[in-house]
Parts: C-alpha cells; sequence; structure tokens
C-alpha cells in the first residue's frame, strides 16, 4: 500500500503520477465505451453520428482542461488549451491522406471507423515517444527551442508561399512501405469482414496460412502517416509548453477528436480553402513568440486567443467563400 501511494504521489516527468493514472483510465475507458459499445456492431457512420461522436471527445477534451485547471492553475490550462486547438487543426491535412488510404485500398466506410480506431493505438505509443524524446531534449539543451522556433517559422512561409495548391496524390502503388509488405508478408486482397488478419487455405499445401488483408495495410500507412504530419505538430506544440503532460494530453484528446470528426470533415475539406493560410499563420506566430519571449512576455491566455481568432477566421472566411461548391467526385 505504501509503495502504490509514493507511486501515486512521486512525479513522473514533474508530473504526480496519479495524474498520469487519471488520463490513462479516461483513454482506455473511452476507447472501449467506444469499440465496445457505441461500435461493436460494424456499420457505416454517416455525417450526424460523426459529428455527436466528436462532439463527446471535444467536450471530455475541454473537460480535462478545465480539471487542468482546477489543479495545475489557469497558466497551464490555457498552454493545454492551445496545444489542444494548434494539434487539431495541424491534423487537418492528415484528414486527406486517411480518405486517400482507404479510398485506394477500397475500404467501405463500414470499416473505415474500425481502422481508424486502431491506429488511435499507435498514435497513443508514438507520440508518447516523439513527445518524450523532444522535452527532453529541450530541458537538457535550451537552443533546441530556438531550433523548433526557426522549423515552425520556416514551416509556416512555405505553407503561406503554397497556399491552397495540392500537390499531387502519390501513388500508393509504388510506396516502398506496400512493395516490402506485399514481398515479405503474404497478403489478400479481399476483406473478409474487415479483419485485420486471416487464415487461409495454402492451394499447393492445404495447410491454413496467416494472410494480412488490405485492413492491415491501410492501417500501417495510417500510421506512418500520421508519424510524418507529427513532425510539424510536436514542435508546435512543444513551443507553447515543455511541459511533458500538457503536450501529451492535448496530443491525444486532439487526435480522438479528429478521428472521430473524419467521416463529415472528409466530405467538407475541399470547402477550406483559406485554412492553410491560417496555419500559417499560426505556425509563424507560434516561431516568432519563441524569438521574441526573452523581450516580451506574452500571456497564455492571449496565445489562446490569437490562435483561435486566425483558426476561426480562416474557416469562416472559407465557408463563406464556397458556399456554392460542391464536394468534388471521387
Amino acid at each position: 500500500m505504501d509503495a502504490l501511494l509514493a507511486f501515486l504521489t512521486s512525479p513522473i516527468f514533474g508530473t504526480p503520477g496519479w495524474f498520469w493514472l487519471a488520463f490513462l483510465v479516461l483513454i482506455i475507458t473511452l476507447l472501449v465505451l467506444d469499440l465496445g459499445v457505441l461500435h461493436r456492431d460494424q456499420h457505416e457512420i454517416e455525417m450526424r453520428e460523426s459529428l455527436l461522436l466528436y462532439s463527446g471527445y471535444f467536450s471530455v477534451g475541454v473537460a480535462f482542461g478545465g480539471w487542468i485547471w482546477w489543479q495545475l492553475g489557469g497558466t497551464k490550462a490555457m498552454e493545454y488549451y492551445t496545444g489542444f486547438l494548434v494539434e487539431q487543426s495541424l491534423s487537418m491535412d492528415n484528414v486527406f491522406v486517411m480518405a486517400m488510404i482507404l479510398g485506394y485500398f477500397n475500404i467501405p466506410r463500414k470499416y473505415q471507423h474500425r481502422v481508424l480506431f486502431w491506429g488511435i493505438l499507435g498514435v497513443i505509443v508514438l507520440r508518447a515517444i516523439m513527445i518524450g524524446l523532444g522535452t527532453a531534449l529541450v530541458q537538457q539543451f535550451d537552443w533546441i527551442l530556438y531550433l523548433f522556433g526557426a522549423f515552425l517559422l520556416f514551416s509556416g512561409i512555405k505553407m503561406l508561399r503554397s497556399g491552397g495548391d495540392e500537390e499531387s496524390h502519390p501513388d500508393l502503388a509504388q510506396n516502398p512501405v506496400i512493395r516490402f509488405v506485399r514481398k515479405h508478408i503474404r497478403v489478400t486482397d479481399e476483406l473478409h469482414e474487415g479483419k485485420f488478419l486471416v487464415r487461409l487455405k495454402d492451394h499447393v499445401s492445404g495447410k491454413p496460412l496467416l494472410y494480412a488483408t488490405p485492413l492491415l495495410l491501410a492501417l500501417v500507412l495510417i500510421e506512418l502517416a500520421d508519424l510524418v504530419f507529427a513532425v510539424d505538430s510536436v514542435p508546435a506544440v512543444l513551443a507553447i509548453s515543455q511541459d511533458p503532460f500538457i503536450v501529451y494530453t492535448s496530443n491525444i484528446f486532439a487526435i480522438l477528436g479528429l478521428r472521430a470528426l473524419y467521416f463529415a470533415l472528409a466530405a467538407l475539406m475541399h470547402r477550406f480553402i483559406y485554412l492553410k493560410y491560417a496555419l500559417a499563420l499560426v505556425l509563424m506566430y507560434i516561431g516568432g513568440k519563441i524569438f521574441l519571449h526573452d523581450l516580451i512576455k506574452v500571456p497564455a491566455l492571449l496565445s489562446l486567443g490569437v490562435t483561435l481568432g486566425l483558426l476561426a477566421g480562416g474557416v469562416i472566411l472559407s465557408l463563406l467563400n464556397t458556399r456554392d461548391q460542391r464536394a468534388p467526385e471521387h
């Protein structure tokens, strides 16, 4: 009992162990509720259900920020909310990639939630590793924060110059990961009722052999895509806060919400024509704030207001200027 009490009260990365335990218990509860109750039967998720699911995750994320305010103070809470907002916004581009991957493998809508759900488990582990390494480096070497700032400024300027021009979609058939998997692992092109792995009889020996299905290939590519997008988003949130608890929890809640919103957002992303400009300004603002933090102390509440204002402005202008646009045909 004393050992358990010592663990719960001892700091882990600067935060009491029971904070981390409470967060993990909450995340596990949400995931069990999502897959084990709400989506126990596989079905197509329509826009209304997607919005309701997102509102649930979003509400829990916002409430968690209120709990941080109560336990750690207003500054930490503002850092959490800013990171939560920035991570959701920067990850929106990932929706295009996820839609492209699921479309390439012809994954029916009723199986897409299954792929996205299990992808979250990989995100929880990969983000923990990246954020842990990032915060350790920043705490050990102060100058790395300026390197993050320069990277964010460069990314923002590059995004601002490219504007809304979309890059041509890559040929997934030539993706080195897919080619490696198909070369070294048995793969079937059939879905087999939404399973990731299936045992099929070998035509020669007649013995059952293990095969990967298109769902597993899609899951692997989505995990790699998230890893690529994290290269932008993790430094951005680390520039807002160097507290691993704040950075990690804001990341995970943002990604949970975005995955839930996927089915509604994928049908509307073509209308967010000015979102990239808003994201570019947010990255430049965060990067510039790092270089000026010795001269100007920007309150956490003001940073949250600037970030929210820029993103809301980009979304509102986009929706107003694309009222008559229809979704592109696939």
